[in-house]
């Protein structure tokens, strides 16, 4: 089977929602050590890809030339809120490449502080480019440009010197030839790629720990330390990534992508766990990653409780009355080989 049920939802005991998904845990060498459902299911990566998408600006000294600190880095691998902080973020470091905020291909969405959470939008509230929750790869991007002297117009083509080394970057860390990589156009009209869940969670190893990849260590220390030592700005106020990276105590670099994707990185145990909810479903993706980490044996008692949350639950409506239950319905079983 390609994918099993990850979640059930059940009211007064009967099955209502069961959300399929497959996941796969590695090592940096990309050994399957733990699995559900096809390890190797090819899946577009969404924004668990930023990470590698900022590998060119750092690798060719772009921290350096502009002086970018920790905070912008950890912004350059975000999906944020845009939150003030995160807006803070980008524009600095649209100041210190020169770069203008309708340079950047983005485009503009309601900010996610107030969509992810259901709330209104204030009236008069003005928002552009910067709010996106992309907004920080993109001016990493429009950095790198800058840096390299290359267009400016056109850096989300494909073809672009920028998104080629993007490509080079993701393909080595995935182990895979570049041609391997099926291609799309995300959300925030950037490429995106498609690789095996197994080669997903290989990258994250990796990124968790930098010292086992001899050509991007450096950079990816420096991108994956941003991101655990600022989660909020990773993703915001109340949001996944924030609450798991601060779990994890500097352990753990995770990222959730768009339409059911999460990585969760271990620094200390040098693997990943790559997951995939067919459906996309985000409250599943969240409950079906804390199971799988508990499997793994990734959690003391004191994570459980942070984590909690973010679990399979008790179902309350909203007059705040038990109507059913989330519960997890899957076992980690031992990883096989492509």
């Amino acid at each position: 089977m390609n994918f099993e049920p990850l979640i059930e939802l059940t009211r007064n005991g009967v099955p209502e929602c069961v959300h399929m998904g497959a996941l796969a845990v590695t090592d940096t060498e990309g050994r399957v050590l733990a699995q559900v459902g096809n390890p190797h299911w090819l899946c577009f990566t969404r924004s668990t890809l930023k990470a590698m998408q900022a590998l060119p600006l750092v690798q060719s000294g772009g921290v350096a030339h502009f002086g970018f600190t920790p905070t912008e880095l950890a912004l350059m691998c975000a999906s944020h809120n845009g939150e003030d902080m995160h807006v803070e973020q980008v524009s600095a470091i649209l100041r210190k490449s020169g770069s203008s905020t309708r340079q950047m291909r983005c485009g503009c969405h309601v900010p996610y502080r107030f969509t992810f959470f259901d709330r209104p939008v204030p009236e008069g509230l003005a928002y552009d480019e910067r709010h996106h929750n992309c907004s920080g790869k993109h001016s990493g991007f429009l950095a790198y440009c800058v840096q390299h002297g290359l267009s400016t117009e056109r850096y989300t083509e494909v073809d672009h010197p920028l998104q080629r080394q993007i490509r080079q970057a993701v393909a080595h860390l995935a182990g895979l030839q570049e041609d391997a990589l099926a291609l799309g156009i995300d959300g925030c009209s950037a490429p995106n790629y498609a690789m095996p869940l197994s080669r997903l969670a290989r990258s994250y190893a990796r990124l968790a720990r930098p010292e086992s990849d001899g050509l991007y260590g450096a950079s990816l220390k420096q991108l994956g330390e941003a991101m655990s030592a600022h989660p909020e700005l990773v993703s915001g106020t109340g949001r996944n990534d924030a609450d798991f990276m601060r779990a994890g105590r500097g352990d753990w670099v995770s990222k959730v992508g768009a339409d059911g994707v999460q990585v969760v990185g271990s620094r200390s145990r040098g693997q990943a766990l790559a997951l995939k909810v067919m459906d996309g479903n985000k409250t599943a993706l969240f409950a079906a990653t804390v199971e799988a980490l508990d499997q793994l044996g990734w959690l003391d008692d004191t994570q459980r409780t942070e984590l909690a949350p973010w679990r399979a639950q008790v179902l309350l409506n909203v007059a705040g009355v038990p109507v059913g239950e989330r519960r997890s319905v899957f076992r980690l079983r031992p990883g096989q080989a492509a």
